[in-house]
């Protein structure tokens, strides 16, 4: 018998049961974890860095990047924001740095000194964890004062007054939630890139450039709902990003493109991941300024060749790609160039159209769109609206990001005020 119960051993879990110790110090504790390892996905954010939470301390900004969860979230981080993680891990002789990007990371670099941490502070708090305990039955128990829980492992059966779900993407919890009343959000994938084959890209790996980023509707297909990021979307246009584009092995990858794959994840999952995208690598320049660029560098570098002398600020390998594609032979001299071709190379440049071809996750970083309603849990105390005593924390819940240590912050801020919850009088 215990007093709180917490199933999954992640970010969430951890988080959440070191605060409710801390505010309850006479509480008895379990996590169940139901593989040999915990906090796995801690240890491979960030490249084995771990991307604990973002430079954003305005819960009203940090909202802005949640595809799902942006309403719901903007009370929670206004109780539990970023700059409280900051100084949770402060307070236990971690500190944070800041990169270029807002991502934060610990000084050390490694996912080890968050995840040591977490063992440390469990051991000391005589929190148990309880390894290979996968669930296989949760069980609402209605009492005369108040409502309990029976959770079954494949070892043991427990009780618990109140428990806390923080299993992440989990469809077999899922389906037990899905028992006790709750409705699932259909999963699928976010935070991922796109598979493209085409020689404009190929052969270049690891380039990156800035670039405005489009996923344009076929015309047999009638999107449900149109996404806005940043401007304004023509009826066309089915998807809107702006940021670094990496050039991959297999396609495109970068912020750019995961922010589509997040703001995206519903549309390109009923694509079945085959759609165009349309890229302009000049995003601060218009198509008719490009084209007036170019023919201003025809007059002025007439004698030298079009594929040597990168007109604009690209990779220079790109560049090269993307004259070959426009048919401009390499011996081509700018004032040799004619009106179509001068209009094919600003095509090029700024609408530059290919096909995707499918998906690759996002390193090791899976993340799901979907999970239980939001409508189904309070957001004052992430406890369930349907069944008293029941509480979530992290992406269990219908609740995703793009990347940048948004998820982890949402697993903290959902921890946090789960534990006070569970700890209220």
């Amino acid at each position: 018998m215990f007093d709180v119960l917490i199933v999954g051993g992640g970010a969430a879990g951890f988080y959440a049961a070191i605060h409710i110790a801390e505010a309850n110090p006479n509480l008895k504790i379990a996590i169940l974890e139901r593989g040999k390892e915990v906090l796995s996905k801690v240890k491979v954010s960030g490249g084995g860095r771990c991307n604990v939470t973002h430079a954003e301390f305005d819960p009203n900004e940090l909202v802005k990047n949640y595809p799902r969860g942006e309403k719901e979230l903007l009370g929670p981080f206004h109780t539990y924001c970023s700059g409280d993680t900051v100084s949770f891990f402060e307070e236990r002789g971690i500190d944070l740095k800041i990169e270029d990007d807002g991502r934060m990371f610990p000084f050390s670099n490694s996912s080890q000194t968050i995840i040591d941490c977490f063992l440390n502070e469990v051991e000391r708090l005589g929190i148990q964890v309880l390894k290979h305990s996968s669930v296989v039955g949760i069980t609402s128990i209605q009492n005369e004062d108040e409502s309990s829980w029976k959770v079954t492992s494949i070892k043991k059966t427990y009780q618990c007054r109140k428990l806390l779900i923080a299993t992440g993407s989990n469809p077999k919890i899922w389906k037990m939630l899905e028992n006790l009343g709750h409705s699932i959000e259909t999963p699928v994938p976010s935070l991922f890139t796109f598979n493209i084959k085409d020689d404009r890209i190929k052969g270049i790996p690891g380039l990156s450039t800035y670039a405005s980023v489009e996923v344009l509707a076929k015309k047999m297909y009638q999107p449900k709902i149109t996404i806005q990021l940043k401007t304004k979307v023509s009826d066309k246009v089915l998807l809107l990003s702006e940021g670094p584009v990496l050039i991959t092995h297999w396609g495109l990858s970068g912020p750019a493109i995961l922010k589509l794959s997040a703001w995206g994840a519903r549309i390109l999952n009923e694509m079945n991941y085959k759609f165009q995208l349309r890229i302009n690598w000049l995003p601060d320049y218009h198509p008719y300024a490009v084209i007036s660029l170019l023919q201003e560098i025809k007059e002025v570098e007439g004698k030298k060749t079009v594929l040597r002398t990168k007109a604009v600020d690209i990779p220079r390998r790109l560049w090269t790609n993307l004259v070959r594609a426009t048919g401009i032979s390499e011996d081509t001299k700018w004032a040799d160039t004619n009106k179509e071709q001068l209009q094919s190379l600003a095509n090029q440049l700024t609408k530059c159209e290919f096909s995707v071809d499918g998906k690759s996750t996002f390193k090791e970083e899976f993340v799901t769109a979907g999970g239980v309603n939001l409508k189904e849990i309070n957001f004052k105390t992430f406890e369930s609206k349907l069944q008293p005593n029941l509480f979530f924390a992290g992406e269990v819940i219908n609740v995703d990001a793009i990347t940048g240590g948004f998820n982890f912050q949402n697993a903290w801020t959902g921890a946090f005020i789960a534990a006070k919850g569970i700890t209220k009088l």
